[in-house]
C-alpha cells in the first residue's frame, strides 16, 4: 500500500471517528432532577427456567430502560416508559441461575436516573415422596388462616377471613379431626361503628384446654378475642387497640397465661387466662444496631417452660422464659429474611424456622445458638410444624404450593403438593399435622382446603 492511499484510509477512519463522536451521548449526560422509579417483580414460584414480570413506575415518560445484571443486558431492546411513567416487561430467568436475592440494576436514560430490583430466585423442589405420607382433605371456606387441635376436645379450630378491609366475610371453624368436617362454624360480631360493615375477623387460634377455650387475634382490629370450645359462644373480646396487627396466639395452660404476638410493635402481649386481664408485655430488643425485633410466629414448650418466637424484621429468634416473662437469650440465625415460621423440637431442644425471604428452612440449636442445618425449600416458605411422633418438620410454601418434610438431619424426605397458596400447618402431637390452604378464586378445586397428613405405617 503507498504512502499516499494510507494517509487517505487515515484521515477518512478520522473523520468518522470525529462524526461518530459528534453524534454519541455525553458519559455525564443530564440526569433526572427528580427520580422517584420504583421497580418490583411478580411472580409466585420464580425459579431456574422460569420467568418474572418486572413492573416499574414513577419513570420519566419516554425514558430507555435496560435490565443489566453484572455486566450482561438483560433485555434485548431498551424498554420504553409510557406516558404514565411505567413499563412492565417478562424476564426470562436462566436455567442455569442459582437460587438467591439478585441485585438487577434498572438503568434509565435520557434523563439518566438508576435504581436497584433485588430479583429473588428461588429453588425448585420436584414433588416427591407422596407414597410415604397418607393424607384426607376437605373442602371448607374462603380465606383459611390458621388451625389449632385441642386435645381436650378433640376438635380442630380454623380460622377464616377473606380480603383486605372492610372485612366483612370471616368465621371460625370448629371440625372433627378424623372427618375433617365441620361441626360447628360461626361469624364473629361486627365491629362497632365500623365502615363498610367490617367483622371481627379471626386469624390466629390457639387452644386453651385448661378452662376450655380457643383465642383468636383479630389482626385488622389490632386485638384478640376468645370463644368458648363446645359451641364458639364468644367468652369476651377485647377493645380494639389491645395487641398492635395481632397475629399468633399461643395458651400456656400449666402457668395461666395466653401469649400474642404484636407483628407491628417489638413486644408481646401476655394476658391471664382465667380472669382474662392483660399482664405486662414481653419486651423483645434485637441484636442488630438499630433495627426493631418484630415476632411472628409462637411457639410453646410447655413441660420447659420456654417461649420462641422470630423476628420478621431481623435475623433472630428469642428464647423467654414463660414464668419469670423474661427474655433468655436472642438467637442470630444468619442466613435468615423475614422469617415468620417457627416450631420447637423439645427432645432435641431444636428450633426449626420458615423464612420467606430465603427460602429456606433453619435447624438450630437453642442452647448453644448454633444453626445446624440450612434446609432448601420452596418458594416463601411460611410456617413450619414439628411432630415429636416422628421427627419430622413440614413446612408450608405459599409460592412454591408445598409442604415440604424435613427429618432431623436436614434432610428432605417428601416435597408434598399442598395445593394453592399452603398459608399455615400445626401438629396434633399424635403424629397428625393439619395444612390449611387458599385459594386463586371461588373456581379453584385446590383452594380453601384443609389437608391432614401422617407418615404411613412401615
Amino acid at each position: 500500500m503507498s504512502l499516499r492511499s494510507s494517509f487517505r484510509l487515515t484521515t477518512l477512519a478520522a473523520g468518522l471517528l470525529l462524526a461518530v463522536a459528534g453524534q454519541a451521548q455525553p458519559v455525564f449526560d443530564q440526569p433526572a432532577s427528580v427520580f422517584k422509579g420504583t421497580v418490583v417483580s411478580r411472580g409466585e414460584n420464580v425459579v431456574p427456567g422460569s420467568s418474572a414480570e418486572v413492573i416499574g413506575r414513577g419513570f420519566v415518560p419516554g425514558q430507555q430502560v435496560s435490565l443489566v445484571r453484572g455486566e450482561t443486558v438483560l433485555n434485548g431492546q431498551p424498554l420504553t416508559v409510557g406516558a404514565d411513567g411505567s413499563f412492565k416487561t417478562q424476564l426470562q430467568i436462566p436455567a442455569d441461575a442459582v437460587p438467591g436475592t439478585h441485585p438487577v440494576v434498572v438503568r434509565a436514560s435520557q434523563p439518566a436516573a438508576a435504581t436497584v430490583l433485588n430479583l429473588r430466585v428461588s429453588p425448585q423442589l420436584p414433588l416427591s415422596g407422596q407414597a410415604q405420607f397418607a393424607t384426607r382433605s376437605n373442602k371448607l371456606v374462603p380465606g383459611l388462616y390458621q388451625s389449632a387441635y385441642s386435645a381436650a376436645s378433640n376438635a380442630v379450630f380454623v380460622t377464616s377471613a377473606v380480603g383486605r378491609p372492610p372485612v366483612t366475610q370471616s368465621q371460625l371453624l370448629k371440625l372433627d379431626p378424623r372427618t375433617l368436617k365441620v361441626t360447628k362454624a360461626i361469624t364473629p360480631a361486627p365491629v362497632p361503628d365500623a365502615k363498610g360493615g367490617s367483622v371481627f375477623a379471626v386469624y390466629g387460634v390457639g387452644v386453651d384446654d385448661a378452662n376450655g377455650n380457643v383465642w383468636v387475634t383479630n389482626t385488622r382490629q389490632d386485638t384478640v378475642a376468645v370463644y368458648r370450645q363446645a359451641d364458639l359462644s364468644l367468652v369476651h373480646q377485647f377493645p380494639v387497640g389491645t395487641v398492635p396487627h395481632a397475629r399468633d396466639v399461643v395458651v400456656d395452660a400449666a402457668r395461666g397465661k395466653v401469649f400474642a404476638s404484636a407483628a407491628g410493635e417489638d413486644h408481646l402481649s401476655v394476658f391471664d387466662a382465667k380472669t382474662l386481664q392483660a399482664l405486662a408485655p414481653i419486651s423483645l430488643a434485637s441484636g442488630v444496631d438499630d433495627e426493631k425485633f418484630v415476632p411472628m410466629s409462637l411457639v410453646l414448650d410447655e413441660a420447659g417452660g420456654k417461649l420462641f418466637t422470630v423476628s420478621i424484621g431481623t435475623p433472630e429468634a428469642a428464647v423467654i422464659d414463660v414464668a419469670s416473662g423474661k427474655v433468655d437469650k436472642v438467637i442470630d440465625l444468619g442466613n435468615s429474611i423475614s422469617a415468620s415460621g417457627v416450631a420447637h423440637d423439645a427432645q432435641q431442644n431444636r428450633l426449626y424456622v420458615a423464612s420467606q425471604g430465603t427460602d429456606n428452612l433453619l435447624i438450630v440449636d437453642v442452647v448453644s445458638g448454633k444453626v445446624l442445618h440450612d434446609v432448601a425449600v420452596g418458594a416463601g416458605a411460611l410456617n413450619v410444624a414439628f411432630d415429636p411422633k416422628t421427627g419430622l418438620a413440614y413446612v408450608t410454601s405459599r409460592g412454591a404450593g408445598t409442604v415440604t418434610v424435613v427429618d432431623r438431619g436436614g434432610k428432605v424426605v417428601g416435597n408434598l403438593d399442598g395445593g394453592t397458596f399452603p398459608n399455615h400447618v400445626r401438629a396434633d402431637g399424635k403424629g397428625n399435622v393439619f395444612a390449611v390452604n387458599k385459594s386463586r378464586g371461588t373456581d379453584d378445586p385446590k383452594g380453601d382446603r384443609i389437608t391432614r397428613i401422617a407418615l404411613r405405617q412401615r
